[in-house]
């Protein structure tokens, strides 16, 4: 299972950062891996889950599951399509 994270943190912070100082805000977490990415694609079935009363170690409490996801990090970076 792939777990897909959105994290707001870096969301805000990425609104005043110059784009070529923005991080990814997206995670794709496989097992104790953790790779930062601008774009997910999903592969195969996929579900969002919103858990507010057991969220996840990490603290979220939104986030998707799915059975597989390919990184697409070149495809959504702001700094290289400047």
């Amino acid at each position: 299972m792939v777990r897909v994270h959105v994290n707001q943190h870096v969301i805000r912070k990425n609104v005043s950062a110059a784009p070529a100082e923005r991080e990814p805000p997206l995670r794709v977490i496989r097992g104790r891996t953790s790779t930062p990415a601008w774009e997910v694609e999903l592969v195969g079935p996929a579900r969002v889950v919103y858990s507010p009363d057991r969220p996840l170690k990490c603290g979220a409490r939104v986030w998707i599951e799915a059975a597989d996801a390919v990184v697409l990090d070149d495809v959504a970076d702001p700094a290289k399509a400047a």
